[in-house]
C-alpha cells in the first residue's frame, strides 16, 4: 500500500470516528427540553413557587432586586431623588407629597417595599395604591370590588405578601398572558377594547401598559381611573381632566400660585404607544424582556430592565448597526429630551413664582390671573408628562420634544399673563 493510499484511509478513519460521535450525541444526548407548561394552584402569588417549575424565569426575575445604575444616566434602579438632578421639582411639586419624597423606580421586587418606606405615605393613604405593587389585588377586588380602594393602606399592605410578580401577568392554570389591574381592563372597555379578546402580541405590552400608564383616584371612592375616553395623547388626556370627570378638579393646588395642578403618574404607555415603535407593533415585552438561551433551552428573560443592559438580545434582532451605535443614539435622544425638560421646568417654575408675585399685587387682574392659573398648570401637566415617564423620551422622540416645546411655550404664557395682571409692560 503506498503512501497516497495509507493518507486516504486515515482521513476516511477519522472522518467516520467523528460522523459515529456525532450519531450517538444525537440519539443518546437529548435536546434541552422545551418549557413545560406547570398547572400552578389558583391564587398561588408568591413567585419562589412559581420558580420551581420555571426555574430559568424565575432566576432573571429575582434580578429585578439590584440596584443598578442607568447605562446613559438617566433613570436606573438606584433609589435616589429625581431633584437631584432637577432642583426645580422642589418648587414645582411644593404643597404635595411628591414634594417630599420622589425617589427613582426600582425593580419589581422593590414594589411593596418601596411603597412601605416612601415618605408621600402617611394615615390617610388608602389602599389604591396597592393596585400596581402586587398580585394580591386580583383577590381584592374580587372580595371587595373597588371597595378595596378606599380602605386604609395599612391595611391592604398586611394583605399583600408579594411584590409584583408572575401571577400579575400569567394564569396560573394555562401560563397565557393576562391582565389582572380592574381600572385598565375598565379603560381598555371604553375604548372598545376587550382584553380577554386581545391577541398575544397585543397582551406582550397590555401586561405592562396595566400599570404603566396615567391614573388618577376619582373623589369619594379613591377609584382607580385610567384619562384615556378621549385618547392617549397629552391634548387628549388633557382635554378629558378639564372636563372635571366625576368632580374630579385637581390632585391639589399649588401653594404659591394656587393654580389647580395635576400630577402625571409614569405615563410609559401613552407615550410609547403613539411612536414609531408602538406603531409598528413592537411589543414592550420585546424590548424590556427579549428571548434568550441557557443550555439550548430558549426562555423569556423577566428581568425586565432597560434593553441598554441587553442590547444584543433586545436590539440587534431588528437593528444592524451595532451596539455602539445603538447605544450612541438613544443617549443623544435621552440627552435632548432632558436639555429641554430641565429648561421646561425651570421656566414653569419661575411662572408659579410670577403668578404669586402678581397676585400679592392689591389691584391685580383677576381675568389675567386666571389665565395664568391655566397656563401654569397645562405647562406642568405636559412637562410632567414627560418628566414622571420613564424613557426619558425614548419611547416617541418626536412626541416628546414636541410636548415639553409645548410645556416651554406656555410657561412663558403664563409669565406674561401674570406680568399683565400685576400691571407690568410687556415688550
Amino acid at each position: 500500500m503506498n503512501r497516497p493510499q495509507k493518507s486516504l484511509i486515515a482521513l476516511l478513519a477519522v472522518f467516520l470516528l467523528f460522523f459515529g460521535f456525532v450519531v450517538v450525541r444525537i440519539g443518546v444526548a437529548k435536546p434541552a427540553a422545551a418549557v413545560k407548561v406547570a398547572k400552578i394552584p389558583a391564587g398561588e402569588v408568591d413567585p419562589a413557587v412559581w420558580g420551581q417549575y420555571y426555574p430559568l424565569q424565575y432566576a432573571s426575575y429575582k434580578k429585578t432586586a439590584e440596584d443598578l445604575p442607568s447605562p446613559t444616566g438617566y433613570g436606573g434602579s438606584i433609589k435616589i431623588q429625581k431633584s437631584e438632578m432637577q432642583p426645580e421639582m422642589t418648587m414645582l411639586f411644593k404643597g404635595m407629597p411628591f414634594g417630599k419624597d420622589y425617589a427613582e423606580d426600582r425593580g419589581h421586587e422593590h414594589a411593596l417595599e418601596d411603597l412601605r418606606e416612601s415618605k408621600r405615605i402617611g394615615p390617610a393613604s388608602k389602599g389604591a395604591c396597592i393596585t400596581c405593587k402586587t398580585p394580591y389585588i386580583e383577590q381584592a377586588y374580587k372580595e371587595m370590588g373597588w371597595d378595596y380602594a378606599n380602605k386604609p393602606l395599612t391595611e391592604m399592605l398586611d394583605k399583600s405578601k408579594h411584590a409584583v410578580a408572575c401571577a400579575n401577568c400569567h394564569d396560573p392554570a394555562t401560563m397565557n398572558l393576562r391582565v389582572i389591574n380592574p381600572a385598565f381592563i375598565e379603560a381598555q372597555a371604553k375604548r372598545g377594547i376587550d382584553v380577554t379578546k386581545a391577541s398575544r402580541e397585543d397582551m406582550r405590552s397590555f401586561v405592562c401598559a396595566q400599570c404603566h400608564s396615567e391614573y388618577y383616584f376619582e373623589p369619594g371612592t379613591t377609584k382607580v381611573v385610567f384619562p384615556w375616553e378621549k385618547g392617549l395623547k397629552p391634548a387628549d388626556m388633557y382635554a378629558y381632566y378639564s372636563e372635571k370627570p366625576s368632580g374630579f378638579v385637581q390632585d391639589w393646588q399649588h401653594p404659591d400660585s394656587k393654580a389647580p395642578m395635576l400630577k402625571a403618574q409614569h405615563p410609559d404607555y401613552e407615550l410609547f404607544s403613539t411612536g414609531v415603535h408602538g406603531k409598528s407593533g413592537v411589543s414592550c415585552a420585546d424590548c424590556h424582556m427579549p428571548y434568550t438561551r441557557k443550555d439550548g433551552q430558549k426562555y423569556t428573560s423577566h428581568w425586565v430592565t432597560s434593553p441598554l443592559k441587553t442590547l444584543d438580545a433586545s436590539c440587534s434582532s431588528c437593528h444592524d448597526q451595532g451596539s455602539a451605535w445603538l447605544q450612541e443614539r438613544v443617549k443623544t435622544i435621552q440627552d435632548q429630551t432632558f436639555e429641554l425638560q430641565h429648561m421646561a421646568g425651570q421656566n414653569i417654575a419661575r411662572a408659579h413664582a410670577a403668578i404669586q408675585n402678581a397676585a400679592a399685587q392689591p389691584d391685580a387682574d383677576e381675568s389675567n390671573l386666571a389665565q395664568a392659573r391655566e397656563h401654569v398648570r397645562k405647562a406642568q401637566w405636559y412637562w410632567d408628562l414627560l418628566a414622571a415617564e420613564n424613557s426619558m423620551g425614548f419611547h416617541n422622540p418626536s412626541q416628546a420634544l414636541n410636548t415639553l416645546g409645548q410645556a416651554n411655550e406656555l410657561a412663558h404664557q403664563a409669565i406674561d399673563a401674570a406680568n399683565r395682571a400685576a400691571g407690568i409692560k410687556q415688550f
